[in-house]
């Protein structure tokens, strides 16, 4: 019997489709009788895997589109590929980082740190207190964990010890990143125990797997109940079944009496993704994505403490030092209330009380900035 054809994504069909994180499902592609396959993504940590050039970034940004359609959900990405795979985000991420280099997994890193920092934050808040979801991606995550690169302190990026600063934020966020809504999504390719340590893959709640080429990468991926009980990525053929996951999850609609279900996705191109993240900015009240720069370059403090704004019309000043360290970790990482203060003060735009909270306000930092420039052309002339 001939496997029913693969129908059209609804994201690309129905252009009034919204999300909703907490109580929806993505409309991620058809099993292998024709149904319709949705995963919830509420409160999931995600690991998808598989063989180069098997459509692992288009399953994986297929479920980031969906959930960009939740105006509610921040999104920090990190691309180690470095193709502009995700360069539709930009507007929509709050965190937006894209290169194959160390340098890149350095920021990479300093972005998932920040998480763990939120997530602190987070956990630390009054109880009952109600979180917005931010989901942060680090897609080519295997990059990541190779990384040789060590910082000032000889503490090593990359690595699988507990020493390595991108294997333990991974972690910590998966101890505790769930139920204050801060999730880790990892895309990596041809798993092994070096570039997908067991302790980071086995805190995922969802797994999927592309086409692998052995067992025991199959046993890596998704664990070894669901290939106990069947689950086979690597006999998926490779090429032939491009875009097919293997997926063990509670998230999705799997047949009694089996641990795992294989989906076909839907293939979203990169032009019907980015109609998509232009209709997800429309619901959105404007995002200033802040990305990788050149780290040699010379700052400029006040117009950067303008440009992480955005849209927004007023900041905690945390927040503002949050943004700051992730427009640039090596100018800002460091930075405290004190050098924030210092660099406000006497310009009109010093943090100031509210609601008990100190905070900065970006109409005050925009005269600033202005006042400032006026002053330096009246002095040139």
């Amino acid at each position: 019997m001939p496997m029913p054809a693969l129908t059209a994504s609804p994201l690309t069909t129905d252009e009034t489709l919204t999300a909703d994180y907490a109580k929806g499902r993505a409309p991620w592609g058809q099993d292998l009788r024709g149904d319709a396959a949705a995963l919830s993504l509420y409160q999931r940590h995600l690991l998808i895997t598989g063989l180069s050039n098997q459509g692992k970034t288009a399953a994986l940004r297929a479920l980031a589109l969906w959930l960009a359609l939740d105006r509610s959900v921040e999104f920090w990405i990190g691309d180690l590929k470095g193709l502009k795979d995700w360069k539709m985000f930009d507007g929509i991420a709050g965190v937006l980082i894209m290169g194959p280099t160390d340098d890149h997994v350095i920021q990479v890193t300093e972005m998932v740190e920040n998480g763990v920092e939120e997530m602190n934050r987070r956990l630390q808040a009054p109880a009952g207190t109600e979180f917005p979801p931010l989901v942060i991606i680090v897609d080519e995550a295997q990059v990541a964990f190779m990384c040789p690169a060590v910082d000032e302190e000889k503490r090593p990026y990359g690595g699988q010890r507990s020493t390595s600063r991108y294997f333990n934020a991974a972690r910590k966020i998966h101890n505790q990143g769930r139920t204050v809504n801060v999730l880790l999504w990892q895309g990596t390719q041809d798993p092994t125990d070096q570039n997908l340590p067991k302790l980071v893959r086995e805190g995922a709640h969802t797994r999927a797997a592309l086409a692998l080429g052995t067992e025991s990468q199959a046993r890596m991926a998704l664990g070894d109940k669901a290939v106990n009980s069947g689950a086979a990525p690597h006999l998926l053929r490779q090429g032939l079944d491009k875009g097919t996951v293997v997926v063990a999850s509670d998230g999705i609609a799997i047949p009694a009496g089996q641990s795992s279900i294989t989906v076909r996705t839907h293939y979203i191109d990169d032009d019907a993704a980015a109609e998509i993240a232009e209709r997800a900015k429309r619901l959105r009240d404007g995002v200033t994505t802040l990305r990788v720069i050149d780290r040699s370059e010379e700052r400029d403090p006040l117009a950067d403490i303008h440009s992480v704004f955005g849209e927004t019309q007023r900041l905690v000043t945390q927040d503002v030092l949050k943004r700051l360290s992730a427009l640039n970790p090596d100018a800002y990482g460091r930075w405290t209330f004190t050098d924030l203060r210092r660099v406000l003060e006497d310009t009109g735009a010093e943090p100031y009380k509210s609601d008990g909270r100190m905070v900065v306000a970006r109409d005050r930092v925009t005269r600033a900035l202005a006042n400032r420039d006026a002053d330096g052309s009246a002095s040139a002339s």
